[in-house]
């Protein structure tokens, strides 16, 4: 499937993302993790920056879009990266950006990001706390692709 990047079709949008059991996104060592924030700790959640490029293709950064997440095909696995880039920069060349591209599933309140990249592989956290965010290609209790999201 060939995405065809024209113009963005909006701006970027600061959402904030958090998985069905509640862990929100953080920073740690330079790997976005999803865990639980309380008290002081609740100011290092990340907002998750999001431009539609397409009705359901998104690109998704933090950091006000300097770091975007992509897929990294290596052999048969699959992983997330935080590359800094632009967020704003990525329609400019359509192969480079098809790595950073997810599309967006809703399915009631809940939603699912799949790589455009890599078909088949989902944004995805670990059921216990404190783990990275990455992609996998499979869906069992303790891989958590279904996300809440909520505008700024």
């Amino acid at each position: 499937m060939s995405l065809p990047f024209e113009k963005m079709t909006s701006k970027k949008q600061a959402y904030r993302i958090w998985d069905i059991y509640q862990k929100t996104f953080y920073l740690r060592n330079n790997q976005l993790v999803a865990g639980y924030l309380q008290g002081p700790n609740t100011n290092l959640e990340e907002k998750i920056d999001m431009v539609s490029i397409e009705p359901h293709s998104v690109l998704l950064g933090i950091h006000d879009g300097s770091l975007c997440l992509a897929c990294v095909k290596s052999g048969d696995t699959v992983q997330l990266q935080l590359e800094a880039v632009n967020i704003t920069d990525l329609d400019k060349d359509r192969n480079e950006s098809k790595r950073f591209t997810f599309i967006k599933s809703e399915n009631g309140s809940t939603c699912s990001f799949e790589s455009a990249a890599c078909p088949g592989w989902f944004l995805c956290t670990q059921a216990d706390p404190d783990r990275p965010v990455s992609l996998s290609n499979t869906q069992t209790e303790a891989i958590i692709t279904k996300f809440y999201f909520q505008k700024e």
